[in-house]
């Protein structure tokens, strides 16, 4: 890992970068347990080879410093996390909330955390398959409260699953074509031995028309996932087009002049006016959809493309 870790998006100082956030007190839990905080297996040793694989472990550990040092007395926190740290967030929210007073200020925004249990190109459920593989041998069925037996293994893991029980204020923010999930979730190299997606895992604007309908139709997957918690009370969505994968920690796609806006509001702006309260109407979710097909091709600091709308 490297040594020193840069402070951007949501986590940035600078007020023009960060209105809401930017001076508030902030940790980056670094992540190496493969399963989002939540293994606790006692032994060892994994086929003969020695593993710990005790991520719940971890993030007691960490909060219970945290605490220490002075989040029980905090009057707002917000529990945040990209990717695995996205899949985190909806994991430890609740239990996240527990660690603060009751008249505290406490909500959870998961950003590309969404991962859908959807068949691949080859029509295999790459991802499920992966995430069985990852409950079993972590012992997270016993983690999962609501993992029963009507679940196969790796259903458990899905944040599809995972949300129905959250009791705490959630900000979903999601991109409909999300990169990393297009190329090892949709497109996995594996079942693409021609290697006709090669392009279009890449990037969607050299993709094919039947490329584009069935990124449609994986489009719709994450639709339908998430208008199942669409009724929860004071949940917040985020969803638009971009080809990207995290967008909270990236400053471009966070708050900038060329960052990307639904209702002429940045994803910074809507995350805070949906934290803070700052609503026109007093009750539901603030929901944010975009369209589908316009994209422009910008490029990030680092000189890396990235699809938005």
């Amino acid at each position: 890992m490297e040594r020193q870790v840069e402070f951007t998006g949501i986590l940035s100082n600078d007020k023009s970068q960060n209105p809401d956030f930017y001076n508030w007190n902030k940790v980056k839990i670094r992540y190496c347990d493969g399963a989002s905080f939540s293994g606790n297996v006692k032994d060892e040793l994994q086929n003969g080879t020695r593993f710990f694989f005790r991520g719940q472990r971890i993030w007691e550990a960490v909060m219970n410093e945290l605490v220490f040092k002075g989040l029980r007395n905090a009057k707002q926190a917000f529990l945040t996390g990209c990717s695995a740290g996205g899949l985190a967030t909806y994991i430890h929210c609740d239990a996240f909330r527990a660690l603060l007073p009751k008249d505290s200020r406490v909500k959870c925004l998961a950003d590309g955390g969404f991962f859908l249990d959807v068949e691949d190109i080859s029509g295999k459920r790459t991802m499920q398959s992966f995430y069985s593989d990852v409950v079993r041998l972590q012992h997270l069925r016993e983690q999962f409260s609501h993992c029963n037996s009507n679940l196969e293994p790796g259903q458990c893991f899905f944040p599809r699953e995972v949300v129905k029980h959250i009791v705490t204020p959630v900000f979903i923010l999601n991109p409909a074509y999300d990169a990393w999930q297009v190329q090892h979730a949709l497109a996995p190299e594996a079942s693409d031995p021609q290697h006709s997606w090669l392009d279009c895992r890449l990037d969607i604007a050299k993709c094919s028309s039947e490329q584009l309908e069935i990124l449609q139709g994986f489009r719709k997957e994450l639709h339908d996932a998430i208008s199942e918690v669409k009724q929860k009370r004071d949940w917040g969505f985020y969803i638009n087009s971009c080809f990207v994968h995290c967008q909270s920690l990236n400053s471009l796609t966070w708050h900038s002049p060329t960052s990307p806006r639904v209702n002429n509001k940045s994803i910074a702006e809507a995350v805070g006016d949906w934290f803070f309260d700052r609503r026109e109407e007093n009750s539901g979710a603030v929901v944010f959809v975009t369209g589908t097909r316009t994209l422009l091709r910008l490029k990030d600091q680092s000189n890396i493309p990235i699809q938005v709308e």
